[in-house]
Formats: structure tokens, sequence, C-alpha cells
């Protein structure tokens, strides 16, 4: 059941609400050393050979994907579609200027 959006009071004893726990401040990160120079320069490129020798989309996937929407048999819920149009729009607005 989805609640309605407007302002509402929270009752002190509601059991819905928790109570914030506190965090601690995460740890510095630890300096990169001088002689580790070449290796952070090396790693990005590796990275990028790597990630350039396979296609980013899993074809065969896709695939059954186009396969199931033809015959019918894809999965499609309603409710999933209407939450991800209403997700966009919180996105949407967020980067709007005021």
């Amino acid at each position: 059941m989805v609640e309605s959006v407007g302002p509402s009071t929270i009752k002190a004893n509601d059991l819905r609400v928790a109570s914030v726990a506190r965090v601690s401040a995460p740890a510095p990160a630890a300096p990169l050393a001088a002689n580790n120079a070449t290796t952070a320069t090396a790693a990005p490129q590796t990275l990028a050979k790597s990630l350039a020798a396979e296609p980013p989309v899993d074809g065969d996937r896709v695939q059954q994907i186009k396969t199931a929407i033809a015959n019918g048999t894809f999965p499609l819920s309603p409710a999933t579609i209407a939450d991800q149009f209403i997700a966009l729009r919180f996105d949407w607005m967020a980067n709007e200027q005021a």
C-alpha cells in the first residue's frame, strides 16, 4: 500500500520510525608513494584495454529479451514501470535549478 505524499505528523510512539544512529568519521586514505607513480598511470591503461577487449553488452541476453518480447512472453510489471517513471521524475526534479 502506498502512503499519501504530504505533510504528516510523526508520533513519538510510532514504531515505524527508527532513531538515527551515529556514524564515526571515515579513516583518511593513505597517500600514494612517489615510486607508485608509474603503476598509477599504467593501471588505467590496463583497465581500458581489458574493457575494450569485450563488448559492454551481453549479445546473447539481448537476443533472449528481443525474442521474449516478440513472442509476448517477456514479463512486464506495470507497478515496476510506474515506480521507475516516478523515480526518474524525482531524479529529474533534483537536477533542475530553482
